[in-house]
């Protein structure tokens, strides 16, 4: 089940005022941790980070979004707060839709499990009110809305395929959905993968780097410089652990491994295919349009930006690099504002005016 963490804080923007708060979902080698934003009764609306980054890169984002909607944005394995995978697992796109399943499932059983059980012994008539009312919520998470960021974009279009009843809008972040890798290359990209692992295990003895929280930044601004100094600090909210002597960076260093579980252009179009939710791609001009400009690589993403258009989804560029949702998100929100408003919210609406005008 999922519990709400103790600390509630409030973001002020120019638009309202948002409490946050902290989840955490019980999962079997530990915990999902994340952050909640917007009401109870909100459309579900689940954030999905980027590879190596946090919840924490939604931070300016989701507050500029429609606040008609609940946004659960969750650190993936690994990744932020939550706990890193048992020895010898791989970190792999199926994993991480596994992972989202058991998100929505906890969502589920928190929603309807929330009541305490003193009150049903009290008060019979009002608790069968409430279980009623927590009952509409869990079905809310029946149907819900995902946005994805990069690695996030490319889990969100896996699991729209393969559960494509339970999601009505995918909006992917300077992502393509999916990320084919030419046949041919596969099975030296799995032999990588594996050897790097075991040479992973035969390091486990050495000790983690201590760093400074200044050289903490220092080394996350060389590593990513597509983030701005502000967006950094953002992302290490959530991405370090306080240890004598200093912090360490929290998420576990398998992640930087060779994914072995790859899929062709071939299968990834078939994957695409079966995504029955409305779908927004937003590029970014210095982003991955730019660091898939190989021949070979350009021939993937093209394929697949062509599907999308096939299919009447909507594919827009905007100025601004891979983190341009982070670092300014004003660029980005509007539009993913109006999806959501078109797409969901104003349908929702609609049916819910057409139910009450049947009553």
């Amino acid at each position: 089940m999922m519990r709400a963490l103790k600390g509630v804080r409030h973001l002020h923007t120019g638009t309202m005022k948002q409490a946050v708060s902290e989840l955490s979902i019980p999962v079997p080698w530990g915990e999902i941790r994340g952050k909640v934003w917007g009401p109870d009764h909100g459309h579900p609306v689940l954030c999905l980070h980027g590879w190596a980054d946090n919840c924490g890169t939604f931070n300016t984002f989701i507050p500029l979004l429609p606040k008609e909607c609940r946004y659960v944005a969750m650190d993936l394995a690994g990744h932020g707060q939550s706990s890193h995978r048992r020895p010898g697992v791989f970190y792999s796109f199926p994993s991480y839709v596994m992972d989202v399943r058991r998100v929505i499932d906890g969502v589920w059983v928190h929603e309807v499990a929330g009541v305490n059980p003193l009150i049903q012994l009290k008060h019979q008539c009002l608790f069968m009110r409430q279980v009623r009312s927590l009952r509409v919520l869990a079905m809310q998470w029946n149907k819900f809305s995902i946005i994805g960021h990069s690695m996030g974009g490319n889990i969100a279009g896996l699991f729209s395929a393969l559960y494509p009843e339970m999601v009505d809008a995918v909006v992917l972040l300077d992502s393509y959905g999916f990320l084919p890798t030419d046949p041919n290359e596969m099975p030296k990209v799995m032999r990588q993968g594996m050897d790097e692992m075991l040479q992973f295990e035969k390091k486990t003895e050495e000790k983690t780097r201590v760093y400074t929280y200044a050289k903490a930044v220092e080394r996350l601004l060389a590593a990513n410089p597509s983030l701005s100094v502000q967006s950094v600090r953002m992302l290490l909210e959530r991405g370090l652990v306080q240890v004598e002597g200093g912090v360490v960076f929290s998420r576990d260093f398998r992640i930087n491994l060779k994914n072995i579980v790859r899929i062709s252009l071939e299968q990834s179009l078939e994957m695409q295919s079966r995504i029955q939710a409305s779908v927004l791609v937003i590029l970014a001009e210095s982003g991955f349009e730019k660091i898939f400009a190989e021949p070979d690589q350009k021939k993937f993403t093209s394929a697949l930006l062509q599907g999308y258009r096939d299919r009447n989804h909507t594919v827009v560029t905007v100025p601004g690099n891979h983190h341009v949702h982070l670092n300014n998100p004003e660029v980005v929100a509007p539009l993913v504002s109006d999806f959501l408003q078109t797409k969901v919210l104003s349908q929702l609406a609609r049916l819910k005016n057409e139910q009450t005008s049947k009553l």
